[in-house]
C-alpha cells in the first residue's frame, strides 16, 4: 500500500475509535429514553423488541469496532464486509419503525441510531481499503 492510503486507513481508524467513545457516551445519557421506549413499546409480534435489535445491532458493530481498535483487523474480512453490508440499521423493521414513528421523541436515541450506522459506514471503509 502506498504512504497516503496507510495514512488514510490510520485516520479511519482513528476515527472508528472516537466514535466508540462517543457511542458509549450517548449511550450512557439514553438511559432515562432506553427505560421509557421499554414501556412504551413492548414487542408485538416480532422475534425482538426495538431495544432487543438495537442492543443486537450494538454488539456486532462494537465487536468489529474493538477489533480493528486493538489489532488494525478484523478475523473473516470478507465475511465482515458482506455482512456490514447487508446490516443496514434503518433496515431493521423494529429500528425503523420506531426511527421514523416516534415524532420527534427520543432524540438521543435517534442520534444513537444514527451514529451506530456511520459506524458500520467507517468499518466498511475501513476493511475496503
Amino acid at each position: 500500500m502506498t504512504k497516503a492510503i496507510l495514512n488514510q486507513q490510520e485516520l479511519v481508524k482513528r476515527n472508528i475509535s472516537q466514535l466508540l467513545a462517543q457511542l458509549t457516551h450517548i449511550y450512557q445519557n439514553t438511559r432515562g429514553e432506553r427505560q421509557e421506549i421499554y414501556l412504551q413499546f413492548p414487542p408485538e409480534d416480532e422475534e425482538f423488541s426495538f431495544l432487543e435489535e438495537l442492543e443486537l445491532l450494538t454488539v456486532n458493530l462494537r465487536g468489529y469496532a474493538s477489533q480493528i481498535q486493538s489489532t488494525g483487523q478484523i478475523v473473516n474480512q470478507a465475511q465482515a464486509i458482506e455482512q456490514l453490508q447487508a446490516m443496514r440499521v434503518l433496515n431493521v423493521p423494529q429500528i425503523a419503525s420506531f426511527y421514523f414513528g416516534s415524532n420527534g421523541n427520543y432524540e438521543q436515541i435517534k442520534s444513537y441510531i444514527i451514529t451506530l450506522d456511520y459506524l458500520r459506514l467507517l468499518l466498511l471503509e475501513y476493511l475496503q481499503f
